[in-house]
């Protein structure tokens, strides 16, 4: 890991199961996230969408699957459409819940400016996990 990797831990009152629901499929990530137009799926593209105006916002390559416990893609934006970093997102039971820990990775490759984009990444995440544990809903 480098000093440019973003990781964030949240934890949930769901089951991992529920928790990769909203990861993975497109209606629940239009929830708290960006809206995708079909599921994420194993081993294939994903596109996800801007809410505002509709244009492709981030997209890339599921790299890793192993329902309901990691998650691994590529990540790529327009500020980088020439570079992609790797998100890998865990999920852990944990006291009756779900503890998601997630991994960003690859923003180095931007040399020096990599901080004036490491900085709205972090802010970011920390946002839609934010609201990630508003749309959770337990079963």
């Amino acid at each position: 890991m480098s000093n440019a990797t973003i990781t964030k831990t949240a934890f949930f009152a769901a089951t991992p199961e529920v928790v990769w629901c909203y990861l993975t499929e497109a209606d629940k990530l239009g929830e708290w996230y960006h809206p995708a137009r079909q599921d994420l799926q194993a081993n294939q593209d994903y596109e996800l969408y801007n809410k505002e105006n509709g244009e492709r916002w981030i997209w890339g390559s599921v790299l890793e699957w192993n329902p309901p416990s990691k998650l691994v893609y590529t990540f790529i934006i327009p500020p980088l459409e020439a570079t992609s970093s790797t998100v890998t997102i865990i999920l852990e039971e944990a006291h009756g819940g779900t503890r998601l820990t997630l991994i960003h990775e690859g923003v180095e490759q931007l040399g020096d400016a990599a901080l004036s984009l490491l900085m709205p990444l972090d802010d970011g995440w920390d946002e839609h996990l934010g609201s990630l544990r508003k749309v959770v809903k337990v079963d």
